[in-house]
């Protein structure tokens, strides 16, 4: 099902909470992001998209502080992404959620113990009995029942270890989530199901979303705007129906090509009620 885009604000009224300004990043002599430019504005799911190797992931760590960039200016929720002060770089963490794409669970802890790891950290005063209402409360909000809390992550299907990430990543209330592939491995109902509870969670929390991903049909179903990466650059960042029409032979074949025929062929069909998204990785 197609789930009905958030209305963000015009222009000239959008806080940009997220900026990257002139990002490289080498690794040796390979140039990964040569004089990247991005904004991330509040309240908005936004896609990034581009071929293999262009460094969508690395976009992700350098924002997060998780990796110095070469070169650029990056601020998020107005701090310095490549300071050193540690209360700079404890605040991006606090602020920041992150579900990674293959959930980076602690394999020897429960999910409630996974969950409530960042509560130790921030939070080292906190009672056991608030930590474990707090951890269940996310596993709910999450869409695991409540006896996962007690599971191993081996003990869990591929969808509900990404929702017990998920609800690592919300532990601490974080204005700006950042998803890399989350629907990557799940069947299209499973992958749909996750759609959906994304747009659910940032509609009712308020969150930024910073969404990595090659599911066409969550770029469609989802997102507000798409970025763009090819040619070590985002080339573009816009809302679908604008990117689609870009003539960069790698965007063009992307949202063109046959599996986008049949994301759309299969968003059509579910327009006219034949049945639920058929498609779910583009790549």
């Amino acid at each position: 099902m197609t789930i009905p885009d958030s209305r963000l604000p015009t222009p000239e009224d959008r806080e940009t909470i997220v900026s990257v300004r002139g990002l490289v990043n080498r690794f040796g002599e390979q140039v990964v992001h040569d004089g990247l430019d991005l904004d991330v504005y509040r309240g908005e799911i936004l896609g990034v998209v581009g071929g293999s190797g262009t460094g969508k992931s690395v976009l992700m760590r350098s924002i997060l502080a998780l990796r110095r960039p070469d070169e650029g200016r990056i601020e998020v929720l107005g701090v310095d992404a490549r300071s050193q002060d540690p209360q700079d770089r404890r605040h991006i963490e606090r602020n920041t959620g992150v579900l990674f794409q293959d959930g980076a669970l602690f394999s020897s802890l429960s999910v409630g113990e996974n969950v409530q790891v960042p509560l130790k950290e921030y939070y080292p005063g906190m009672t056991d009995s608030l930590r474990y209402e707090l951890a269940l409360l996310k596993v709910k909000l999450s869409g695991l029942p409540a006896d996962a809390l007690d599971k191993l992550p081996s003990q869990l299907s591929g969808g509900m270890r990404k929702r017990a990430g998920l609800a690592r990543a919300l532990a601490l209330d974080p204005p700006l989530l950042f998803l890399d592939e989350p629907t990557a491995g799940l069947d299209p109902i499973g992958a749909a199901a996750f759609d959906q509870l994304i747009r659910t969670l940032q509609q009712a929390l308020g969150l930024t979303v910073f969404l990595i991903t090659h599911d066409l049909d969550t770029l469609y179903a989802i997102c507000d705007r798409i970025a763009v990466l090819a040619d070590r650059k985002v080339i573009a960042v816009a809302p679908m129906a604008e990117v689609e029409q870009l003539e960069h032979p790698w965007a063009h074949e992307y949202f063109h090509g046959p599996r986008a025929r049949a994301a759309q062929e299969a968003r059509e069909r579910e327009a006219n009620g034949d049945g639920p998204r058929t498609q779910t990785q583009a790549m």
